[in-house]
């Protein structure tokens, strides 16, 4: 299963990376926004928001991106660990 996460802490991301190597997922973390966000989030199966820490303008390239497809959204305004981990239990281990 691949995971785009977007958001979070920057200084979490090896660990966002490495939980999400636990549930047998590949992860691609965008804490800051970057150039060509769109052609970067690719064709995922899940898209995780942090939305305490994200731009408006990240949330709103990510959810075009995902109009019209089978992309699960999911969103916690947390980006710790846990919450991190609670999402994933959601949707890695019932998909």
């Amino acid at each position: 299963m691949s995971i785009v996460i977007l958001g979070g802490n920057e200084c979490m991301v090896r660990r966002y990376k490495e939980l999400c190597e636990e549930y047998g997922c590949h992860a691609k973390i965008f804490a800051k926004p970057v150039a060509g966000l769109r052609d970067k989030i690719g064709d995922p199966d899940l898209i995780v928001f942090f939305t305490g820490t994200m731009s408006h303008k990240m949330l709103h390239t990510a959810m075009d991106r995902a109009k019209g497809t089978d992309i699960k959204i999911a969103r916690t305004h947390s980006s710790s660990i846990a919450a991190l981990r609670t999402i994933l239990d959601e949707n890695v281990l019932t998909a």
